[in-house]
């Protein structure tokens, strides 16, 4: 496995664990109870870490000679929860078979 491959497995895992964290448990804490505390530390760390994200996913895209659509779902995966989960396996399961510009891979 590349390098590039698994910065950016590491990276989609994550931060869409911290993009999960973030939605489901410290947004509702801090607006229903009153616990801000969670996502002052969760929201940055998922800032960042996406920005870093974005980088290495894109770096790879290029390598690997991602479709144009297909990359921009991979930026953006990391902002809809768990959706970076599914794009990550479905990404690395294609880039290992070779098999990125089959229909079924979008």
């Amino acid at each position: 496995m590349s390098r590039l491959l698994l910065a950016y497995r590491v990276l989609a895992n994550v931060v869409g664990f911290l993009l999960v964290v973030l939605v489901f448990v410290a947004v509702p804490l801090r607006h229903l109870g009153d616990h801000p505390l969670l996502s002052q530390v969760v929201a940055p760390m998922h800032g960042y870490l996406y920005l870093v994200y974005v980088v290495v996913a894109f770096l790879l895209c290029r390598k690997e000679q991602v479709p144009l659509p297909r990359t921009f779902l991979v930026l953006g995966a990391g902002l809809i929860p768990f959706l970076t989960f599914v794009v990550e396996r479905r990404l690395t399961r294609d880039v290992r078979s070779g098999t990125l510009f089959e229909a079924h891979a979008a």
